[in-house]
């Protein structure tokens, strides 16, 4: 057992981590002191508009995560993650004032919400894409546990502290507190000695384009995919919770701004001790195992919620609910990140942000308008259906093994061998290879053709396709499209993971024995020839160049 907690708590022996771990925790201790301290200002008014916190805060994820992505992965991540901070400092500053000053409406605190719900979209797939620059990839799964724990501990005491102070001095110390606390991470990022991080070249790869290419890798890598697919079938049920709490806490059980802290703190003290015992938990169910169990134990916390009105049992009930969160939302952490190679890693986690978060702010509306037409009882059972099906559904769509996954860069591919210098925007690139292939081992050829389709794709490809010469059945030519030579050169030097070289020796296990794929690189010459070859050139020499 002892072994089993180390290794649960092995990333926090790393300095920098441990450093930028105690300052999120003050960091997150506002945040949820912030969260209290709106979503009390509004309890007054109808479940729809105190729903619409939740909404504010996490839309900006929904608009932003994804060209937040592509800044991470072109730029240097902590400025992103600094100027993310000095950001929201600014608008929590903003919100100080007018709460000293008994200014602060509804659609004004919204608007401030969702401001920093920007700067929370902003700083996000940095702070994600950094953790393993931080940390051992074998320890993305202990580091994205103690992320969660990290979220959960401050959701113990930030409530707590935020109903109290709310109750005691107002909200306006409450949103002061938080404002404050983003000076922590300010200040170990800026201290932080960081290593030379080498980026493969971006090339002349504008915004669009970018997020393009991290949306066809997405698309073309089923691990990562399925892992968004988990994710989409938890986040509608298990927003419920975070949406109706609020109402829960004053119209079903009478209590005040502390009470509703103390509940919050309930999940967090939950999360916290689930860092101890997930370990063994995942080594007993598995990853899926835990992400059924998950949504079954957080479908029973909202049927509870939705049938006692004794503010004891509800806040027992909300223990396990903790417990089952952190359980979920580790597992997919950790599976996203060691299916992401860095090149795309922010981007990547982008689409799960925005899956993630997107389903909150979606969703906490239509919790809202369906407390205020069906009552909470209604509400608190539908998100309990919502979690069972999903439960349920891990059968059917169970996260993929991670068995042969290495994201490791993988710079295998040789230099092309051209007789004139394109430019970075010349393009297309049409990339063909024409391999022999041993007599008897077509099919399982065709088959293995498959997983490198989807590797062409991921790393650039816009097209791609397989072809058989109708005179001599052996040979087989496979065609790939790419946007530009930057592209296909990004390909050569930056794209490629230890993924994808296994994947191509597969293939070529199954050619004739002492061949090759032969490779030509053909440009659009519909304007004409880009080059002129003249009659003193030796094609054969030109090829072995």
């Amino acid at each position: 057992m002892k072994r089993v907690e180390a290794s649960a708590w092995a990333p926090l022996a790393a300095r920098v981590f441990r450093a930028l771990w105690i300052a999120q925790l003050v960091s997150n201790t506002g945040s949820w002191m912030q969260t209290v301290g709106a979503q009390w200002l509004l309890v007054g008014h109808s479940a729809a508009l105190v729903t619409l916190v939740q909404t504010a805060a996490s839309l900006p994820v929904v608009l932003f995560a994804l060209p937040s992505g592509v800044l991470a992965d072109r730029y240097d991540r902590r400025s992103v993650i600094l100027a993310a901070q000095f950001a929201m400092l600014v608008v929590s500053t903003a919100l100080t004032v007018l709460a000293f000053q008994d200014a602060l409406t509804a659609p004004l605190l919204l608007s401030l919400t969702f401001l920093l719900g920007c700067g929370t979209a902003l700083m996000g797939p940095a702070w994600q894409a950094i953790q393993p620059e931080l940390v051992e990839r074998n320890q993305l799964g202990q580091a994205a546990a103690l992320g969660a724990v990290n979220m959960n501990l401050a959701r113990a005491v930030g409530p707590a502290l935020g109903g109290a102070l709310v109750a005691a001095a107002g909200a306006g110390w409450v949103f002061a507190f938080n404002a404050l606390s983003y000076l922590g991470i300010a200040a170990v990022l800026l201290l932080w000695k960081r290593p030379r991080v080498q980026r493969p070249p971006a090339g002349d790869e504008r915004l669009m384009a970018a997020v393009l290419a991290g949306r066809r890798y997405v698309w073309h890598a089923p691990g990562v995919r399925r892992v968004l697919v988990r994710t989409l079938l938890f986040i509608p049920g298990g927003a419920a919770l975070w949406s109706l709490l609020p109402l829960v806490a004053s119209r079903s059980l009478g209590l005040g701004s502390g009470g509703y802290g103390l509940l919050l703190g309930a999940v967090g003290i939950g999360a916290v001790s689930g860092a101890f015992v997930l370990p063994r938990i995942r080594r007993v169910l598995g990853a899926n195992g835990t992400l059924a169990g998950g949504a079954v134990v957080f479908a029973v916390c909202l049927a509870v919620l939705a049938v006692v009105h004794s503010p004891w049992i509800a806040a027992a009930s909300l223990l396990p609910a903790g417990l089952a969160w952190i359980g979920v939302l580790s597992t997919l952490n950790a599976a996203i990140q060691q299916r992401l190679p860095g090149w795309v890693r922010a981007r990547g986690l982008a689409f799960y942000l925005v899956v993630f978060q997107g389903g909150q702010a979606l969703t906490a509306p239509l919790w809202g308008a369906l407390a205020d037409g069906l009552g909470l009882t209604v509400s608190l059972l539908t998100g309990t259906v919502l979690l069972l099906a999903a439960a349920v559904s891990v059968r059917r769509w169970p996260l993929h093994t991670t068995a042969g996954i290495d994201p490791q860069l993988s710079d295998h591919w040789p230099t092309p061998p051209l007789v004139f210098e394109p430019g970075p925007a010349d393009g297309p690139v049409l990339v063909s290879l024409t391999y022999q292939v041993a007599p008897g081992d077509q099919a399982a050829f065709t088959d293995r053709m498959r997983d490198l389709a989807r590797s062409r794709r991921r790393t650039g490809a816009l097209t791609w396709g397989l072809y058989q010469d109708g005179r001599r059945p052996e040979r087989f030519t496979e065609n790939y499209l790419v946007a530009s030579w930057s592209e296909h050169l990004a390909q050569h030097h930056g794209r490629l993971t230890a993924t994808d070289r296994h994947i191509e020796e597969r293939v070529r296990r199954l050619l004739v024995p002492d061949t090759h794929p032969e490779v030509t690189h053909a440009f659009d010459a519909s304007a004409g020839p880009l080059v002129t070859a003249t009659a003193d050139q030796d094609p054969a020499s030109i090829a072995e160049a």
